[in-house]
């Protein structure tokens, strides 16, 4: 996945709420790509899924893995994959995303932030929402490097 790939997903969703989480989410924040992606994370409100799915199946983008409700995959004919996670929002601006545990996953309202992606403004994840996000597991050499551009981040 590529900085151009991220962008014409983002306009395809145009009207519906989505927002960058995973390492194109810390390259968002960071301003600049620091390292390759194999995909595409991508939180949405849930009520808006249909329209979000629509929208990506004219991209030619076709569910290829179901963990519903946690999260599922989309797959273009390219190999381009969207890793999607639902979220219902509170009206306080919070919102939630189930887990395959009893405690669902928390984002604050004021974790969706705008971070940049080829000096496009996108709407992300928090520096705080994605260090949290990478607890409570053995990290990756990708995730070390996340960690390490995200530390520097909220060191700011």
């Amino acid at each position: 996945m590529i900085a151009e790939h991220v962008l014409e997903i983002l306009a395809a969703l145009d009207g519906n709420e989505v927002w960058i989480g995973g390492g194109w989410g810390v390259d968002a924040l960071v301003g600049e790509q620091t390292r390759p992606h194999d995909d595409l994370d991508l939180m949405h409100r849930e009520e808006q899924e249909p329209a979000v799915l629509d929208a990506l199946a004219a991209l030619g983008f076709v569910e290829t893995l179901s963990w519903r409700p946690v999260r599922f995959v989309l797959t273009d004919a390219g190999g381009r994959e969207i890793d999607l996670h639902p979220l219902r929002f509170s009206p306080d601006g919070s919102a939630e995303q189930s887990s395959l545990t009893v405690e669902p996953f928390r984002y604050p309202a004021e974790c969706f932030v705008t971070g940049t992606i080829l000096g496009i403004a996108v709407p992300c994840l928090s520096v705080e929402q994605q260090l949290y996000f990478h607890q409570g597991y053995e990290p990756r050499e990708r995730d070390l490097h996340d960690l390490t551009l995200l530390r520097a981040l909220s060191e700011l």
